[in-house]
């Protein structure tokens, strides 16, 4: 087992779990308007929705994997250019890191949890995510792939629960600071670009 790409997934995974996105930031203002367990509640549907995510990806893309290696090459090319594609959609969009409360109206701990469940199963955007973003990480010639890709999973949602958690936990605060600085957008926008370049890189440079 090839340890330093586990650790590596699992850095990777934390820049892009910080880094603002739809899903914390819908996080952060249940948490902010409702408190903390209610933005706890988002993210538990939110990682529970990425189990059914690693399944499709674990079962599909092991079957391929298996199948040829041209296409385990045509799967690499394709996460790379996607994730050069979302790193050119980073670039170009606003920096800027909007916190508007207007149009989140208060839910139950259970609504959250199923709306955040449902947010993330029917999005997919995550699946693909996930597609481009995994197979670069195989990180063991004696397991199956499947389990490979299940560990991967899991250790995806650990990171991200922790991160999620940690942001509905300090919603306040973390609110306060990015409302005051103005350059933290800059800051994260530029370092999603180049975690997404890194791991076009990386999983292009991959074998099988």
């Amino acid at each position: 087992m090839d340890y330093d790409v586990l650790y590596t997934f699992m850095i990777t995974t934390a820049i892009l779990s910080i880094s603002p996105g739809p899903d914390n930031i819908f996080v952060l203002m249940q948490s902010v308007i409702n408190g903390k367990k209610y933005g706890l509640a988002t993210v538990a549907g939110l990682m529970s929705g990425c189990l059914i995510h690693t399944t499709l990806v674990a079962f599909g893309v092991s079957i391929l994997i298996k199948q040829s290696d041209t296409l385990f090459f045509i799967i690499k090319l394709f996460g790379a250019l996607y994730l050069f594609f979302l790193a050119y959609k980073v670039f170009r969009s606003d920096a800027s890191v909007n916190l508007s409360e207007t149009g989140i109206p208060k839910k139950t701990l259970g609504q959250l949890f199923r709306q955040g469940f449902v947010m993330n199963v029917l999005n997919p955007k995550v699946s693909i995510f996930f597609l481009a973003f995994f197979p670069g990480f195989l990180f063991s010639e004696s397991l199956s792939n499947v389990l490979q890709f299940y560990i991967l999973g899991f250790l995806f949602i650990l990171v991200s629960f922790l991160i999620f958690g940690s942001i509905a936990v300090m919603s306040g605060a973390i609110s306060e600071y990015l409302k005051k600085s103005a350059k933290i957008g800059v800051v994260l926008k530029w370092l999603q670009i180049i975690v997404f370049i890194g791991i076009a890189i990386f999983i292009l440079l991959s074998e099988k």
